[in-house]
């Protein structure tokens, strides 16, 4: 029987119900936020679960997580395979946590068929890939890709004050004999496995995608300093409304970066107002752009207009813009995209190629090795939302593939 022969639906969907446990919500479903309490709780049990396996866990200075399984080569470089534990404020049971579940059920059935790979292989849960308690997103990533500072990380906020800093203290005082290992070093590949996040799989009736990369994404935050004002007694025309400031800002981007084709995506996802008190004029207003863009030239060229419409549409009010994030789109390599495509083709699972529309930690780990990424359907393709779900036989069937991925990336 192969490796893949060995991972069980039935284990891998137990798992992700009762990781889901870990910030459930009312709704069913999960509220699970970077370095959070309920994060710490499912890091622990994912330790418990790895202990049978004979797996060591550790963490770096950013908060990144790893298990190791051994090779029989113990110097050569790992193949790291994962995705994230962390969700949005009203997320499902699958986004991220699919990827980190699927890699430990691939790495059970290794043990289990009795197969040692030659390199060692890393399971990693990556800090903070949503980005929804600290902006921006992917941090984990892209400390360890080294594409972005950990000094410049540590004074990031959530909307309570607490640091990216303090929220690594509560973490390493959870784990206090957890080994640190250092921050980024040599990796031979890695894959993610990672529900699609939209419609096309579960239409087209493919089981599996092969990722050919992912779109370019460009973020902002904008902010619009106004003077606060008697909502009863101010004029009008003496008024610095940064709300009202804000607002036609967000209209007048949507009008200018509308396209009929709805390849751009726009978005305005966060809009937060000081002293938002009901009889006062806005004295300060932040809001956060999200746009998206598969063509470079094309992204580049919208990017670049956000500051103009903003600055144009002020008014009275003073604007300070800062992009968050630039990422242009890439093309992830043959090679691995062909390596998964074998795999599914020695299972008699048919594949679709298709790119990544949503960001993911592949994206920083395409610098640092060869990196590629499996999809499986969701339903409807919803997912940022509690009524996210996927099918115990799609998971099982993408779980598979990673694990034969896996067998031959490490044994090279």
């Amino acid at each position: 029987m192969s490796v893949a022969g060995h991972v069980s639906r039935e284990r891998l969907w137990e798992r992700h119900m009762l990781l889901a446990r870990h910030g459930a919500t009312p709704a069913d479903g999960v509220n699970r936020q970077a370095l959070s309490a309920e994060e710490i709780a499912a890091r622990r049990e994912l330790i418990e679960w790895s202990q049978p396996l004979r797996l060591a866990p550790s963490t770096d200075a950013v908060g990144n997580f790893f298990l190791r399984m051994e090779g029989r080569d113990k110097e050569a470089a790992p193949v790291l395979t994962g995705s994230h534990l962390d969700s949005q404020p009203t997320g499902g049971k699958f986004d991220g946590v699919y990827g980190v579940l699927a890699a430990l059920e691939a790495v059970q059935a290794m043990r289990d068929s009795g197969h040692t790979p030659r390199r060692p292989i890393e399971i990693v849960a990556w800090m903070n890939e949503e980005g929804s308690r600290f902006a921006p997103g992917m941090m984990g990533s892209a400390a360890f890709a080294g594409a972005a500072p950990l000094a410049g990380m540590l004074p990031v906020r959530d909307a309570n004050g607490v640091s990216v800093e303090q929220g690594l203290a509560q973490l390493k005082a959870a784990f206090p004999s957890l080994p640190e290992r250092e921050l980024g070093r040599p990796v031979a590949a890695y894959v993610e496995a990672h529900i699609e996040q939209g419609p096309v799989l579960e239409k087209e009736s493919f089981s599996v995608g092969v990722v050919t990369g992912i779109q370019g994404k460009r973020t902002y935050r904008v902010a619009v300093a106004g003077e606060e004002a008697h909502a009863g007694t101010s004029q009008r025309r003496d008024r610095k409304d940064a709300l009202l400031a804000a607002t036609a800002m967000i209209q007048a981007l949507a009008r200018a970066l509308h396209d009929e084709q709805d390849i751009v995506k726009f978005t305005v996802g966060r809009l937060d107002v000081k002293p938002n008190a009901p009889s006062v004029v806005a004295g300060q207003a932040v809001f956060s752009v999200d746009l998206r863009h598969p063509d470079e030239v094309t992204l580049r060229a919208l990017g670049d207009r956000v500051p103009e419409i903003c600055r144009a549409n002020a008014g009275r009010c003073a604007v300070k813009l800062e992009e968050l994030v630039t990422a242009w789109p890439l093309e992830f390599p043959a090679s691995m995209r062909d390596e998964i495509r074998r795999a599914a083709t020695r299972l008699g699972l048919r594949t679709m190629d298709l790119p990544s529309a949503a960001g993911h930690d592949a994206r920083y780990l395409h610098y640092v090795c060869p990196s590629g990424m499996i999809f499986v359907p969701c339903k409807d393709g919803i997912s940022h939302n509690e009524a996210e779900s996927a099918t115990p036989e799609d998971l099982y069937d993408g779980a598979r593939v990673l694990a034969e991925t896996l067998v031959a990336l490490a044994d090279r």
